[in-house]
């Protein structure tokens, strides 16, 4: 699990072996270690986020916390009406109440900290709704696995486009490919690159 220490060691890994992410450390400093705690709060928020806005994802997330305590039975206890003006989509809410009922039914959120990546990748996936993108963020930022490498990431595709001098943003196929290098840290390029692509855009 990356931790400060982890994370600086994955720096130095890094820096030492490719020049685009060593520069991002030259000008920005090490980025923040932007981290979730595990869990079914966590889970509905990354959902929020697939292809929208961060800030109206989280926007959402709290009128959602201030709605509710957020747990699977109270979150089920919410109408259509109610969670559309949350911010919750047909498709959204469609998928969080699956996630909500698949947890009353017995879908173990927290062992996933005890298995491998792989292994939470294959059990998140078989849920309706969480893709590969929704799996590698959770076992990126709530998870903190040091290898997770959610690579459908459009901020994550620009930033490496710019990083690298691509003439156009990379597919997710293309984006595992060009990290395999930084294995077994691409968390943390994940980190650095994102640290690049918020630097430049404030």
């Amino acid at each position: 699990m990356i931790d400060e220490q982890a994370l600086r060691e994955g720096l130095e890994y890094l820096r030492e072996r490719d020049t685009a992410l060593a520069g991002v450390l030259e000008r920005f400093g090490p980025p923040p270690l932007w981290t979730r705690e595990p869990g079914f709060a966590t889970l509905v928020h990354v959902i929020l986020e697939q292809q929208v806005s961060l800030a109206s994802a989280r926007a959402a997330f709290e009128r959602l916390e201030a709605a509710i305590p957020l747990t699977p039975a109270h979150f089920l206890s919410l109408d259509d009406a109610t969670l559309r003006a949350i911010g919750f989509s047909r498709q959204k809410t469609l998928y969080v109440r699956h996630l909500a009922q698949a947890v009353l039914d017995g879908f173990d959120l927290d062992g996933l900290a005890e298995l491998d990546d792989l292994e939470v990748r294959r059990r998140l996936t078989a849920l309706k709704g969480v893709g590969a993108w929704t799996s590698e963020v959770y076992l990126l930022m709530a998870l903190r696995r040091p290898d997770a490498w959610p690579a459908g990431d459009l901020g994550l595709q620009l930033a490496v486009q710019e990083l690298k001098g691509l003439g156009r943003r990379p597919s997710p196929a293309e984006l595992e490919a060009l990290a395999e290098p930084w294995r077994p840290w691409r968390a943390v390029a994940a980190r650095l690159a994102w640290h690049h692509y918020l630097s430049t855009r404030c």
